[in-house]
């Protein structure tokens, strides 16, 4: 008969013991994970970063580097293609223009370009800037377009990049959209050539809705003509303007004289517009059209006149792989 062994109350006590610190330890790694989950993608990192007052003292980006310049030397060729192009979300009416011309001033008409227009901010050199864009029509329905030296300046590409539709006075009605991806032109990319300087940012989904469900779409052109009626929309920053409303220039355009291949318009608006968009057959009554153009860059020696780059074939290429991104 085999005499049965009494567990020690010492033997016990141990294995309690390291019972209790492998739960303790199992405790600690489920709540880091839980830590590490809740502190999101990196896209919920860059929307919790951008706090209103954050995009309230955000200047523009021109205030951190120099702005764009046209190069002084005999202005190169944009490629050309056959015209092309996307009807906004939003069909237009045919209304003619109430406002034109128009050298700057808040814009008070609503229609959809008062969703599709937004600020766009992020990180440059550690310091907070803003730039606008817009949203377009598009396959991904997550495509935004701005100007390239808002996504990717003085060589470095910005972080913390979100786009603010519809952003009012440190307001963000439609929400905060952050980019998975923001891309420009090779020409842009590899020189900063000021006649390519177009930038587009595809944006994650926010709340289970991807973008244009939310604001809609503006439609493009590619390969259009110069010397047309425009309209350009942007959040300015820079005085007189503060960034806190969406301001808009109307005229004829004219072809740059001078150093570039851009659009031209007579157009007071400031540092921080950079990226707003530029609408041919805009329709007020709508607040729809085709966009065009991006604000780029102006004159020193041109006071209140604003240049857009021309959508060419490089910038119709840009967006087919935003779209598709």
């Amino acid at each position: 008969m085999r005499r049965s062994r009494r567990k020690s109350p010492t033997r016990t006590a141990v294995v309690a013991l390291l019972t209790a610190a492998a739960l303790s330890g199992f405790g600690l790694q489920a709540g880091a994970a839980a830590a590490q989950e809740r502190a999101g993608s990196p896209q919920e990192r860059t929307l919790a970063f951008w706090t209103a007052e954050k995009m309230r003292g955000a200047v523009p980006v021109e205030e951190l580097a120099p702005p764009p310049r046209a190069p002084r030397t005999e202005r190169g060729s944009v490629a050309a293609g056959r015209a092309a192009e996307v009807p906004p979300t939003t069909p237009a009416r045919g209304a003619g223009p109430a406002a034109f011309p128009q050298p700057g001033g808040p814009w008070t008409s609503g229609g959809e370009v008062v969703k599709t227009s937004g600020r766009v901010f992020f990180t440059l050199g550690g310091r907070t800037a803003s730039c606008s864009g817009d949203a377009v029509t598009s396959e991904n329905g997550s495509t935004v377009l701005t100007a390239g030296h808002c996504v990717k300046y003085q060589g470095s590409w910005h972080t913390n990049w979100i786009f603010v539709p519809g952003y009012h006075d440190g307001q963000a009605p439609h929400g905060k959209w952050a980019a998975s991806k923001t891309l420009t032109t090779p020409q842009w990319e590899a020189s900063e050539d000021i006649n390519y300087d177009v930038g587009a940012a595809v944006v994650a989904p926010l709340d289970g809705k991807k973008l244009t469900d939310v604001v809609g779409g503006q439609g493009l052109a590619f390969n259009g003509a110069y010397n047309q009626d425009m309209y350009a929309f942007g959040f300015p920053a820079a005085d007189p303007y503060d960034g806190e409303k969406l301001i808009y220039c109307s005229a004829t355009t004219i072809k740059d004289p001078l150093f570039s291949n851009d659009h031209g318009m007579a157009c007071d608006m400031t540092g921080g517009s950079s990226g707003g968009p530029w609408f041919s057959k805009f329709d007020e009554s709508t607040g729809t059209g085709l966009q065009a153009s991006v604000n780029s860059f102006g004159y020193v020696f041109m006071p209140d006149t604003m240049f857009g780059p021309y959508f060419g074939a490089e910038a119709k290429a840009l967006y087919d792989t935003a779209q598709t991104t």
